[in-house]
């Protein structure tokens, strides 16, 4: 993932010898505490609906470069989470040297996957080539880089975080989204909802679908608060603040609808209820009476809180395999069958803040720039203080 300050690079198969991850661009002086890191790997692994994978990857993690003593050093930092299965189950199968038989190619993709387009593309007859590097494993690497990026954007007044407001056929109709004093009871739900009740039935349909031998997709939602105006651009179309999210957003595994603000809401409703008036607080500053578009007008940030969702559709990998073609045969079958979550939506939310924070903190630099933090916070507060 590219930015236009921020470049990110990861590297890994889902049970390969481990994941990668580069990011470079974030200035020097940054705090990072490894113990933040972990959490945010902690809290991916959590949720109502994983998996057995969860009860035993740990996401040990090194940080091979670019922080000493706690602080970024403006160069990239590179991290490494091992695969704790890699070297007892696969390490024969996914090592870089070797050779394996014929009866251990995987040639039944699964329908909603990569399996059949990628193998496809790049020539395959073995789709775990496919299914391996397009496994959302790799979403660990990104939720670590994601620590880094709120690291940064925290250390300039914005917070990011996420909660889930569907789950199958259920949805919290709370009005009020949670914010960033909120973040500690969104992920004690044991599916980071905000709404306890809401909660227990999303629980509920969790379990229908496990009962049911099927999987289940959502919508979390991404909320960035102290964003300053004027983040993104108007003058060209891939520095829009909307585009550049809603790219990152759409890059997550399993997601296929996002919506910045009431986003397909605002479709059906006339124009004089659609968009957010601008009106005098009692101080006399300029202030919106509602914030239906996200925080986002004409690519740029307005100042409100940037507000945005994802959908997720169910796992492909479904207990009862679904209809395929064997591609060694060609002949009609059902697809291979990997281990899998029933859900993953909150986890979705915990991905969905980092690829936010990775795409605030490019912004935030593009306009701002600064090879250190204190150069950056300095040209923000000044570029706040000259707002009328």
């Amino acid at each position: 993932m590219m930015g236009a300050m921020l470049r990110l690079l990861t590297a890994g198969e889902s049970h390969g010898p481990g994941l990668v991850a580069v990011l470079e661009g974030l200035p020097a002086g940054v705090p990072v505490s490894l113990e933040g890191i972990a959490r945010e790997l902690a809290r991916r692994r959590h949720g109502y609906g994983r998996g057995g994978r969860q009860r035993f990857e740990a996401d040990a993690f090194e940080v091979q470069a670019g922080l000493r003593h706690g602080r970024t050093i403006g160069a990239p930092v590179a991290l490494t989470i091992p695969n704790v299965e890699f070297e007892q189950k696969y390490k024969d199968l996914m090592g870089p040297e070797g050779s394996i038989a014929e009866d251990q190619k995987l040639t039944r993709p699964r329908p909603g996957h990569a399996d059949l387009v990628g193998s496809l593309k790049y020539g395959f007859d073995d789709v775990r080539n496919v299914l391996e590097r397009a496994s959302a494993r790799e979403t660990a690497a990104r939720v670590a880089v994601g620590a880094l990026c709120k690291a940064f954007l925290g250390e300039l007044g914005v917070d990011v975080l996420s909660h889930v407001v569907q789950v199958g056929k259920v949805k919290a109709t709370r009005v009020k989204p949670p914010g960033p004093c909120d973040l500690a009871a969104v992920d004690d739900s044991p599916v980071r909802c905000a709404d306890p009740e809401v909660s227990k039935a999303m629980v509920a349909e969790i379990d229908r679908l496990r009962r049911a031998k099927d999987t289940v997709g959502g919508v979390f939602e991404v909320l960035a608060y102290g964003a300053p105006v004027g983040l993104g651009s108007y003058v060209h179309w891939d520095r829009k603040l909307d585009a550049r999210l809603a790219a990152a957003l759409m890059s997550i595994q399993s997601v296929k609808g996002v919506e910045i603000g009431d986003g397909f809401a605002s479709a059906g409703r006339p124009g004089s209820k659609a968009h957010d008036e601008i009106v005098l607080d009692r101080d006399g500053r300029v202030t919106r009476r509602t914030a239906r578009a996200g925080g986002i007008e004409g690519g740029m940030s307005t100042g409100q809180p940037i507000r945005v969702r994802a959908a997720m559709k169910p796992f492909s990998t479904v207990p009862k395999p679904l209809a395929t073609v064997d591609l060694a045969t060609g002949k009609a079958t059902t697809a291979i069958k990997q281990r899998t979550d029933v859900c993953a939506v909150p986890a979705g939310g915990v991905v969905g803040e980092a690829v936010v924070a990775f795409v605030l903190a490019d912004a935030v630099l593009e306009k701002f720039g600064g090879d250190s933090l204190a150069e950056t916070r300095s040209n923000l507060e000044r570029y706040l203080e000259a707002l009328p």
